[in-house]
């Protein structure tokens, strides 16, 4: 178990913000970033990685956008294509689940 920066794993303030106030309760990667256990702290609140698992990006659920602070996958979708040059959505590219809870 290690202690992460919060950057490591949550690539932009807002997002961090986002996961302080509870609206964030994972995030998808293209790699792994963390294993379970580890612990990231932001503004004296520490949070732990309670699950990372393998998917791709046809498993995800508008659920899991909710969970990462959008309203539904079309919306994530959305924001994976303004945030990556060339993004393409392809049911079958891998992905990481980090999930994560307060300690």
């Amino acid at each position: 178990m290690s202690e992460l920066e919060p950057s490591e794993l949550l690539p932009s303030e807002r997002m961090q913000t986002q996961v302080l106030e509870g609206e964030v309760t994972q995030i998808h990667r293209g790699h792994k970033y963390a294993d379970v256990g580890d612990t990231f702290t932001i503004d004296e609140t520490t949070f732990e990685v309670t699950d990372v698992t393998e998917r791709t990006l046809g498993d995800l659920t508008d659920e899991d956008a909710q969970a990462e602070g959008m309203a539904d996958l079309e919306a994530y979708r959305k924001l994976l294509e303004r945030a990556h040059d060339n993004f393409e959505w392809d049911d079958d590219s891998e992905v990481v689940l980090h999930r994560f809870k307060t300690q």
